[in-house]
């Protein structure tokens, strides 16, 4: 994705992008992004700074607060402060513009390269959480996890978007197991019963986190 509200750098970024089979969504501006972030998964982030509504400096964190993706700093801003923040704040790279799109395809296929293999070692991991639709069971590093029905339906959908948000409408409207007519907030009441059960095999780490303004989100990333 990128987030930039310049068109015609955009448009030129993601033909040449294109190219190089890469599939590109760009956003004008920083609140659309952080929404498609939520809704859609991507490699990476080509991240504009002076942006509409919100400095770029201001994007990094609100990003990280929702996702581990590679960002890039794309900026006509050259003060050394620009890059040390945006460094500090999570960015993985930072390039002033102008600069030649060749070296930013070089730099997304050395981050993404970089990516891939630690998401590689991870996967080769032993699963956290193991959902069996079978037994309409869960285990939490080979514990069962003794669920209610609705429980187990939250569980199941945050395992399913694990790393990733899920918003509290889908999890009240997708359950089987809970009324429609159902408050949001008992999203949070059901949440808090499964986080105290997890918590009972790991007191030590938060696994579902609140998303604000969102919903939650499951990580196995302590």
């Amino acid at each position: 994705m990128i987030i930039e509200d310049d068109p015609e750098l955009a448009l030129i970024l993601t033909n040449y992008l294109t190219k190089y089979d890469m599939e590109v969504i760009g956003a004008e501006d920083p609140y659309i992004g952080l929404s498609l972030l939520t809704q859609h998964e991507f490699d990476l982030i080509i991240l504009d700074l002076t942006l509409p509504g919100m400095d770029g400096l201001e994007v990094i964190p609100k990003i990280r607060e929702i996702s581990n993706i590679p960002i890039i700093i794309s900026s006509a801003r050259d003060d050394i402060t620009d890059k040390v923040i945006g460094m500090e704040r999570g960015a993985d790279d930072y390039m002033p513009k102008p600069y030649d799109p060749r070296e930013l395809v070089t730099r997304i296929k050395t981050i993404l390269r970089r990516t891939h293999s630690i998401e590689e070692k991870v996967e080769k991991k032993e699963e956290l959480f193991v959902a069996d639709p079978k037994s309409h069971s869960i285990t939490f590093k080979g514990i069962f996890l003794d669920l209610t029905a609705a429980e187990y339906d939250i569980l199941g959908m945050l395992i399913q978007h694990k790393n990733g948000s899920v918003s509290r409408e889908q999890l009240l409207y997708e359950s089987e197991h809970i009324d429609d007519d159902s408050s949001i907030k008992n999203i949070d009441v059901i949440i808090s019963r499964i986080r105290q059960k997890i918590a009972k095999i790991d007191p030590d780490h938060v696994y579902i986190k609140p998303i604000r303004g969102v919903g939650y989100l499951l990580t196995d990333r302590v």
